[in-house]
């Protein structure tokens, strides 16, 4: 059985000429995951070749981390990696709180109101601040966004990809 991936971010652009990478973050634990010493997985999709990498200098500047991989020194070396995606062994995920999920749960899960309405699939978590937000594509419309809150949420089962929620008044508007 081939090991299973789990992407927590892409090379978008060289930082610098020192070889150090700008890396969308795509993860809930950026900052476990790009801490130094930490080994990720450098991937090009379109090729499928990849490379082990560990981080030697990591820090958040602006939404994205700036990091230098050990072994690379300059732009040149690392110039070819951009559009490459890191991921981690599925093996590697963080223990996670009795209430927390992984992203990768959560993306797919269908919703359903607590009155037995299902409302589309859950296709996005957005991050913009005090709770997640997510975005469910119903079977047509407008996309619906859902605030990941105790008083709209009420039962999240993975095994079965549904997620149960209460509509509050002015949620569906």
């Amino acid at each position: 059985m081939s090991e299973q991936w789990l992407m927590v971010g892409k090379i978008v652009n060289t930082h610098g000429i020192r070889g150090e990478l700008k890396i969308y973050p795509n993860t809930d634990f950026p900052e476990v995951r790009f801490a130094v010493g930490n080994k990720l997985q450098m991937i090009n999709e379109e090729t499928g070749a990849s490379q082990q990498v560990e981080v030697q200098t990591s820090r958040l500047q602006k939404n994205m981390y700036v990091i230098r991989f050990k072994g690379f020194g300059n732009i040149n070396e690392v110039e070819k990696y951009k559009g490459w995606v890191l991921k981690v062994s599925k093996n590697d995920t963080v223990d996670l709180e009795e209430d927390e999920y992984y992203f990768h749960e959560i993306i797919g899960c269908e919703v359903i109101t607590d009155e037995g309405q299902s409302l589309g699939v859950i296709t996005e978590i957005l991050t913009p601040g005090a709770n997640d937000v997510w975005v469910v594509k119903p079977a047509k419309g407008k996309d619906i966004l859902i605030p990941y809150i105790h008083d709209v949420v009420l039962d999240i089962n993975v095994e079965d990809k549904k997620i149960t929620i209460h509509v509050m008044e002015g949620l569906l508007e």
